[in-house]
């Protein structure tokens, strides 16, 4: 089997082997993987942090040797504090980076940093101070950065600047933690899951105080939150269908 690490700043990772496929996640600046499937231009890969499972481009990565790929997935994750900061490269160039990049492959890649880190598990009172650095970000289909995130992208970015770890999706998230009875045994940094008329679910999002809510709909925003689901006060309406509310931490 073959490893990967991510040398650029934000690589799609898409459905298929292909750049018109849907892109379903991305890689961040320093995150490793498994190489699960190898093909001219394609990998399969899988996640270290969550065993996702998608394609990317052979161009938009580095091989790594497995026992570099065992050192970087045993460490504390080192993260890049700040919403845009910088890497140096061998060759004097820059590279851009987002806020919740990993730096522990830093010495591998033969890259430079010298902006804020974090590295330590945070309080769950931390996690809607860090959700607010992404407000306003717009909603994008697979996204995981201040540029562009989606629902699941969201919360999972969040509890992973603070030291925690959540799967993916928000199916996959909502299989985490414990549930709670009533909305009123909330506390912020708990999450809440919503369905479809299918009973799937298809949403979620950061629970706050006074019964109201952070997500990714159309951009990263703030609702009502009630026993229906998530009141829009723009629509006027409830737009989310409330499932069940867990406790991850």
């Amino acid at each position: 089997m073959k490893f990967g690490l991510c040398n650029l700043s934000i690589v799609p990772i898409r459905a298929e082997a292909a750049d018109t496929s849907e892109m379903v996640t991305q890689l961040l600046y320093g995150e490793s993987f498994k190489v699960i499937e190898e093909r001219k231009k394609w990998s399969r890969i899988r996640f270290a942090f969550d065993g996702y499972e998608g394609w990317v481009d052979n161009k938009q990565f580095s091989f790594i040797e497995e026992d570099v790929f065992k050192l970087l997935s045993s460490e504390n994750p080192i993260l890049s504090e700040d919403l845009v900061d910088m890497v140096s490269l061998e060759n004097n160039q820059m590279l851009s980076i987002c806020m919740g990049s990993s730096l522990n492959g830093l010495d591998y890649l033969k890259h430079l940093f010298d902006g804020r880190k974090i590295s330590l598990k945070k309080d769950k009172s931390n996690f809607i101070e860090t959700a607010l650095l992404y407000l306003n970000t717009p909603y994008l289909w697979g996204g995981r950065t201040p540029f562009g995130i989606d629902c699941s992208g969201f919360t999972q970015m969040i509890y992973k600047l603070n030291g925690h770890k959540l799967l993916r999706d928000a199916s996959q998230q909502s299989s985490q933690g414990e549930p709670l009875s009533f909305i009123e045994e909330s506390e912020p940094g708990d999450l809440a899951f919503f369905d479809n008329n299918e009973g799937s679910i298809i949403h979620v999002g950061i629970i706050m105080e006074d019964n109201h809510i952070i997500h990714a709909h159309g951009k990263v925003r703030i609702d009502r939150l009630d026993h229906t689901g998530i009141f829009n006060y723009e629509k006027n309406a409830h737009t989310h269908k409330l499932r069940v509310i867990k406790r991850i931490v």
